[in-house]
Protein backbone atom coordinates (compact mmCIF):
# COMPACT_ATOMS: atom_id res chain seq x y z
CA UNK A 1 0.00 0.00 0.00
CA UNK A 2 2.70 2.03 0.62
CA UNK A 3 4.43 2.12 -2.59
CA UNK A 4 1.00 2.86 -4.11
CA UNK A 5 0.62 5.93 -2.37
CA UNK A 6 4.16 7.05 -3.43
CA UNK A 7 3.24 6.46 -6.58
CA UNK A 8 0.03 7.78 -6.98
CA UNK A 9 1.71 11.19 -5.42
CA UNK A 10 4.40 11.14 -7.82
CA UNK A 11 2.02 11.01 -10.84
CA UNK A 12 -0.09 13.66 -8.98
CA UNK A 13 3.39 15.67 -8.93
CA UNK A 14 4.13 14.96 -12.42
CA UNK A 15 0.18 16.19 -13.20
CA UNK A 16 0.92 19.41 -11.83
CA UNK A 17 4.09 20.01 -13.28
CA UNK A 18 2.67 19.62 -16.19
CA UNK A 19 -0.69 22.07 -15.89
CA UNK A 20 1.79 24.57 -14.64
CA UNK A 21 3.80 24.72 -17.89
CA UNK A 22 0.95 24.43 -19.88
CA UNK A 23 -0.55 27.65 -17.93
CA UNK A 24 2.65 29.11 -18.05
CA UNK A 25 3.20 28.47 -22.41
CA UNK A 26 -0.54 28.94 -23.49
CA UNK A 27 -1.73 31.45 -20.48
CA UNK A 28 -2.51 33.91 -23.40
CA UNK A 29 -3.92 31.37 -25.94
CA UNK A 30 -7.79 33.73 -24.81
CA UNK A 31 -6.43 36.76 -25.70
CA UNK A 32 -4.53 35.35 -28.46
CA UNK A 33 -7.62 34.32 -29.73
CA UNK A 34 -9.42 37.44 -29.34
CA UNK A 35 -6.97 39.48 -30.50
CA UNK A 36 -7.23 37.73 -34.20
CA UNK A 37 -10.48 40.11 -34.62
CA UNK A 38 -8.52 43.04 -34.34
CA UNK A 39 -6.65 42.00 -37.13
CA UNK A 40 -9.68 40.98 -39.40
CA UNK A 41 -11.18 44.19 -38.96
CA UNK A 42 -7.78 46.33 -39.85
CA UNK A 43 -8.23 43.96 -42.66
CA UNK A 44 -11.77 44.71 -43.87
CA UNK A 45 -11.54 48.49 -42.85
CA UNK A 46 -8.42 48.42 -45.98
CA UNK A 47 -10.55 46.16 -48.16
CA UNK A 48 -13.74 48.65 -47.12
CA UNK A 49 -11.18 51.91 -47.84
CA UNK A 50 -10.44 50.75 -51.10
CA UNK A 51 -13.84 49.95 -52.33
CA UNK A 52 -14.75 53.33 -51.75
CA UNK A 53 -16.00 54.87 -54.81
CA UNK A 54 -15.41 58.72 -53.50
CA UNK A 55 -11.69 57.50 -52.38
CA UNK A 56 -10.53 55.46 -55.62
CA UNK A 57 -7.48 56.75 -56.87
CA UNK A 58 -7.17 59.59 -54.50
CA UNK A 59 -3.76 60.21 -52.70
CA UNK A 60 -5.50 59.84 -49.29
CA UNK A 61 -6.55 56.60 -50.21
CA UNK A 62 -2.66 55.59 -50.79
CA UNK A 63 -1.71 56.96 -47.56
CA UNK A 64 -4.34 55.92 -45.32
CA UNK A 65 -3.93 51.93 -46.68
CA UNK A 66 0.04 52.15 -46.14
CA UNK A 67 -0.75 53.15 -43.15
CA UNK A 68 -2.95 50.44 -42.24
CA UNK A 69 -0.46 48.09 -43.98
CA UNK A 70 1.96 49.21 -41.40
CA UNK A 71 -0.31 48.45 -38.57
CA UNK A 72 -0.66 45.09 -39.78
CA UNK A 73 2.75 44.24 -40.10
CA UNK A 74 3.71 45.27 -36.57
CA UNK A 75 0.57 43.07 -35.42
CA UNK A 76 1.69 40.25 -37.16
CA UNK A 77 5.42 40.78 -36.19
CA UNK A 78 3.95 40.68 -32.37
CA UNK A 79 1.89 37.59 -33.01
CA UNK A 80 5.46 36.10 -34.43
CA UNK A 81 7.27 37.23 -31.11
CA UNK A 82 4.24 35.48 -29.17
CA UNK A 83 4.91 32.02 -31.65
CA UNK A 84 1.57 32.75 -33.14
CA UNK A 85 1.88 31.93 -36.30
CA UNK A 86 -0.66 32.04 -39.66
CA UNK A 87 -1.46 28.40 -40.78
CA UNK A 88 -0.35 27.85 -44.43
CA UNK A 89 -3.61 27.08 -47.04
CA UNK A 90 -3.47 28.36 -50.69
CA UNK A 91 -1.89 25.69 -53.00
CA UNK A 92 -2.33 23.24 -50.19
CA UNK A 93 -4.07 19.94 -49.39
CA UNK A 94 -7.04 20.49 -47.09
CA UNK A 95 -6.37 19.06 -43.71
CA UNK A 96 -9.47 18.94 -41.50
CA UNK A 97 -6.93 19.92 -38.15
CA UNK A 98 -6.24 22.94 -39.38
CA UNK A 99 -8.50 24.54 -42.25
CA UNK A 100 -12.42 24.75 -42.71
CA UNK A 101 -13.54 24.44 -46.10
CA UNK A 102 -16.64 26.35 -46.99
CA UNK A 103 -16.67 25.90 -50.27
CA UNK A 104 -15.67 23.42 -53.26
CA UNK A 105 -14.73 25.69 -56.39
CA UNK A 106 -14.58 24.02 -59.68
CA UNK A 107 -11.21 23.80 -60.83
CA UNK A 108 -9.70 21.50 -63.36
CA UNK A 109 -6.09 22.89 -62.57
CA UNK A 110 -6.01 21.48 -59.40
CA UNK A 111 -6.10 17.74 -57.45
CA UNK A 112 -9.44 17.83 -55.91
CA UNK A 113 -9.34 18.79 -52.11
CA UNK A 114 -6.33 21.42 -52.94
CA UNK A 115 -7.21 24.85 -51.05
CA UNK A 116 -8.08 27.51 -53.64
CA UNK A 117 -9.02 30.83 -51.64
CA UNK A 118 -8.86 31.77 -48.22
CA UNK A 119 -11.86 33.38 -46.39
CA UNK A 120 -10.31 34.10 -43.21
CA UNK A 121 -6.91 33.23 -42.01
CA UNK A 122 -6.45 30.70 -39.70
CA UNK A 123 -3.46 30.86 -36.61
CA UNK A 124 -1.48 28.07 -34.49
CA UNK A 125 0.23 29.03 -30.71
CA UNK A 126 3.34 27.17 -30.60
CA UNK A 127 1.45 23.53 -31.56
CA UNK A 128 -1.78 24.61 -30.81
CA UNK A 129 -4.75 26.02 -33.33
CA UNK A 130 -6.04 29.41 -32.39
CA UNK A 131 -8.87 29.06 -35.15
CA UNK A 132 -8.73 27.03 -38.41
CA UNK A 133 -8.33 28.84 -41.65
CA UNK A 134 -11.54 29.10 -43.77
CA UNK A 135 -11.09 28.15 -46.99
CA UNK A 136 -12.46 26.77 -50.39
CA UNK A 137 -11.02 23.47 -52.32
CA UNK A 138 -10.89 22.89 -55.72
CA UNK A 139 -13.01 20.20 -57.15
CA UNK A 140 -13.68 18.99 -60.52
CA UNK A 141 -16.25 19.63 -62.94
CA UNK A 142 -18.97 16.99 -63.05
CA UNK A 143 -21.60 18.83 -65.42
CA UNK A 144 -18.75 17.99 -68.14
CA UNK A 145 -18.52 14.39 -67.11
CA UNK A 146 -22.48 13.74 -66.87
CA UNK A 147 -23.09 14.95 -70.29
CA UNK A 148 -20.14 13.25 -71.59
CA UNK A 149 -21.70 10.14 -70.91
CA UNK A 150 -25.02 11.13 -71.75
CA UNK A 151 -24.17 11.99 -75.57
CA UNK A 152 -21.98 8.57 -75.58
CA UNK A 153 -24.67 6.84 -74.58
CA UNK A 154 -27.60 8.40 -76.91
CA UNK A 155 -24.99 7.88 -80.04
CA UNK A 156 -24.60 4.22 -78.63
CA UNK A 157 -28.76 4.02 -78.86
CA UNK A 158 -28.37 6.08 -82.11
CA UNK A 159 -26.27 3.51 -83.99
CA UNK A 160 -28.26 0.72 -82.12
CA UNK A 161 -30.96 1.54 -83.81
CA UNK A 162 -29.08 2.12 -87.18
Amino acid sequence: KLTRTFAEMENQRRRFEKEKEDAFEYGGFAFARESLNLLDNLERSKLSLENDEKLKNTETLKKVTEHLDVINKDILSIFKKNNIEPVKSINEKLDPNLHQAMMEIEDESKEPGTIVQEIQKGFMMKDRLLRPSLVGVSKKKIEKENNNIKKSEQNKEKQEEK
